[in-house]
């Protein structure tokens, strides 16, 4: 008696090697993007001609009516001093001998000059040297 041996199937591909891909970018792409945290309030900031744009990782907010924030804490007092701890950490971390970091001022450009101008001296106390005011290109 002779037996007939079964056709064998192919196994199907495997789709396991095309997840790894899938979740190694999805990594990647997560480990590399910078996501920005939501102003703490709408600002308009006035408009100037410039070549250069500002740069830098602290940003202090202040609205129209003079609100003072940065990152989501609101109120002068407590927002100028998590602006200097975050400073101090920035100073740990890199050093600061030879200049601090500029601390970036989005102001609206309806704030009243009489509010930046009394803003100022409070940021030369918390340690920074320098200031760069943000404006919307044209």
């Amino acid at each position: 008696m002779q037996f007939i041996d079964p056709e064998r199937r192919t196994p199907p591909e495997s789709i396991v090697p095309m997840i790894n891909v899938v979740f190694l970018l999805l990594i990647f792409f997560l480990m590399t993007a910078q996501i920005a945290p939501p102003e703490p309030f709408p600002v308009a900031p006035p408009s100037a001609v410039s070549d250069s744009q500002a740069d830098g990782d602290l940003i202090l907010y202040v609205n129209a009516d003079g609100l003072i924030a940065f990152q989501d804490i609101e109120g002068e007092d407590t927002a100028l001093l998590t602006l200097q701890h975050a400073l101090d950490r920035h100073c740990k971390v890199e050093s600061c001998a030879s200049a601090t970091p500029p601390v970036l001022l989005r102001a609206d450009g309806d704030v009243s000059a009489e509010t930046i101008a009394a803003l100022l001296p409070k940021l030369g106390s918390a340690g920074f040297t320098a200031v760069q005011l943000i404006t919307a290109l044209d």
